[in-house]
């Protein structure tokens, strides 16, 4: 079976699971009172309700608008005036295979089970950048079926209504790279005391590295924990084909001067 036969299914089996009970509400929703800025409220963003999620998945779009605008991004930054080695540092660390998949990444989901049953322990994630940031914006850490299944959902349908670019914009403008910093431009001020634009290939590992784990890998928190996944980072960068060894190399030994 192809990879999209496959993606399909699991589509039509997750909205068939996910809405059983609510097939009228779609219909409902649209034949009532016209759609107006008190109907698009907080209720995209927690979607308690099966009505708030059906809701939600409609008005996808104006979900993530409010999700973005109540996250309170100090300066939001759009892709182009992020450095490119930056765009791939992130890509090659956290879902190598960003601009293949179609919103969940089935190859990395069978490999992180494999992994994780031969260790007996969950050693490996599989969440591509899209459900990182469809978790980000609407979810909490909580780890059930239901919001498991909801959240592949909605990846798949921002994969459709989002370019690869946008989301991985949204995407850098609203993780968290620790010590306080907020989006790409809040660290990269905070950290090295630039533009996302003036970031070099080290300071882009640096950063890249760290929203995986921000208490842990933030060089303000411990430095050496963060060199260790900076090295990650440049080797998947390497591996990846986005950096030659030696500037692999090179960015490992530079000293980054950060302003604090």
């Amino acid at each position: 079976m192809s990879k999209i036969k496959l993606l399909l299914l699991l589509l039509i089996f997750g909205i068939s699971f996910w809405l059983t009970g609510g097939n009228n509400l779609f219909n409902d929703y649209h034949n009532s009172a016209s759609v107006n800025n008190k109907a698009i409220d907080d209720s995209l963003i927690t979607a308690g309700s099966f009505y708030d999620k059906v809701k939600r998945l409609i008005f996808l779009p104006e979900a993530v608008d409010i999700a973005l605008k109540e996250k309170n991004i100090k300066n939001y930054t759009k892709l182009k005036n992020i450095n490119l080695t930056m765009q791939q540092a992130v890509i090659a660390v956290e879902d190598n295979r960003f601009n293949r998949h179609l919103g969940i990444d089935i190859e990395s989901i069978i490999r992180a089970t494999l992994v994780n049953l031969q260790h007996g322990q969950v050693e490996e994630g599989a969440s591509t950048i899209t459900q990182q940031l469809v978790k980000n914006l609407f979810f909490n850490n909580d780890r059930t079926v239901n919001r498991k299944v909801e959240e592949i959902i909605l990846s798949l349908v921002l994969e459709q209504r989002y370019t690869k670019d946008e989301i991985l914009e949204f995407y850098l403008n609203s993780i968290y790279f620790g010590a306080g910093f907020y989006g790409i431009a809040d660290a990269s001020q905070g950290y090295f005391g630039k533009a996302p634009y003036e970031l070099n290939i080290a300071e882009s590992a640096m950063l890249a590295g760290i929203p995986n784990a921000p208490s842990v890998y933030s060089p303000y928190v411990n430095f050496g924990a963060a060199k260790t996944r900076q090295a990650i980072v440049l080797n998947a960068m390497f591996k990846n084909g986005y950096i030659g060894e030696q500037a692999s190399q090179d960015a490992k030994l530079e000293i980054l001067n950060f302003i604090k």
